[in-house]
């Protein structure tokens, strides 16, 4: 999941979220109302704007779902049980997942 390691603005729109993690708006729109920890702002016009912390909880909730393959009903039980160390199993997904695209890049170079 090629989400920045460092996000630079202050709001997220609902179509930027969705292109950083690769999926609908829709499906964000759906996480945001099974999930308690999605609270993002919205604007005069109803738009979402999610916060860089928005973003984080959407990251642990799609390493939920999609890489580990819970339930919306087994994720949930998961942040509610021991929210600290999924927090820390996603983190650490996401920062060997950066290591691997890095060392691909390098052995393309090097075949290259």
């Amino acid at each position: 999941m090629p989400v920045p390691e460092q996000l630079t603005k202050l709001y997220y729109s609902i179509g930027e979220v969705a292109a950083m993690f690769d999926v609908n708006t829709s499906l964000i729109r759906f996480w945001e109302k099974e999930f308690k920890i999605i609270q993002p702002k919205k604007n005069r016009k109803g738009n979402r704007m999610f916060t860089p912390k928005d973003i984080d909880n959407l990251q642990v909730i799609y390493h939920l779902l999609k890489e580990r393959g819970y339930t919306i009903e087994g994720a949930k039980k998961k942040l509610k049980d021991n929210k600290e160390e999924t927090l820390k199993e996603s983190e650490l997904v996401s920062k060997l997942q950066y290591v691997r695209a890095e060392l691909e890049k390098i052995k393309t170079q090097l075949e290259g």
